[in-house]
């Protein structure tokens, strides 16, 4: 595997989701001079520039010379342009293409750009801007082992990152991990809400609810009881907590859930044929 010191990053786009994985990359011990990104927009070039010490470019192809890694960053919508525009680098240079653009299947950039190079496709959730991202991935046939893994030291500098063996799996990984952030957010908005009409201050109400949450997701990680197990632990026989469970039983709360990820699965899958 050729080293990580030697490894060359190029980002087309420098929005939120490149600006986190230049960070992660830098973070992991990347050089600035490793990576350079492009974008239209001025400030968000200059904000790269300045926090990272990357060098920037308003050309998509101007800054490509010879990569090992060409990550898409840019929005749905701008994809199919922006992909056609580089894909004359891309050929050349015979790099590998990781996209980050939700919707975009693979067959969408090999048409694009072209059948004959390596392409992952990547469904990274928000909490990426963070450092604690997680990440479902699907290659195509032309990557090869050492580009898997160049891939998982991109991906894992902001998180985790797992390989799905199907392409249709990432519209699941869309439902759980890239949607599941607004899940628990709502989840803890009621949360924080309940227990402010219950007495608390909205101050002592969510620091509360963000540490549980918090609390809840460390202590499944490094927890050897699988999260069945841990929830039973919590649950006391005619206790409090049997009876907020008893509560969300009664009103379907496990339907309720299935449907929601099914609904988000399904729009994902829909989101994909749009760019047909």
């Amino acid at each position: 595997m050729k080293k990580l010191s030697n490894l060359k990053v190029r980002f087309v786009g420098a929005g939120n989701m490149a600006t986190s994985l230049i960070g992660g990359l830098i973070n992991r011990g990347f050089l600035p001079s490793q990576i350079t990104a492009s974008d239209p927009g001025g400030h968000q070039r200059q904000v790269v520039t300045e926090k990272f010490g990357v060098k920037t470019f308003g050309d998509n192809n101007e800054h490509f010379g010879i990569p090992d890694v060409v990550v898409l960053a840019v929005k749905p919508q701008i994809m199919k342009q922006v992909a056609l525009d580089v894909a004359e680098s891309v050929i050349e240079t015979g790099a590998l293409v990781i996209s980050i653009a939700a919707g975009i299947k693979i067959e969408h950039l090999e048409q694009w750009i072209s059948k004959d190079i390596p392409i992952v496709r990547s469904m990274p959730n928000t909490p990426a801007l963070i450092g604690e991202g997680a990440t479902g991935l699907f290659a195509n046939a032309n990557v090869n082992r050492e580009q898997k893994h160049l891939t998982e030291a991109i991906l894992d500098s902001v998180g985790i990152s797992h390989w799905v063996d199907e392409e249709y799996k990432i519209d699941v990984v869309t439902a759980l991990s890239g949607s599941g952030p607004a899940y628990f957010f709502l989840f803890m908005e009621y949360l924080q809400k309940t227990a402010v009409e219950l007495g608390l201050s909205e101050e002592v109400a969510a620091k509360l609810t963000e540490q549980t949450a918090l609390g809840s997701a460390i202590l499944a990680q490094r927890s050897q009881d699988d999260i069945t197990v841990l929830r039973q632990k919590v649950t006391s026989p005619n206790g409090t907590t049997e009876a907020a469970l008893k509560s969300f039983q009664a009103n379907d709360f496990a339907k309720i859930i299935n449907q929601a990820v099914k609904a988000a699965n399904h729009r994902s899958q829909e989101l994909s044929e749009d760019f047909c």
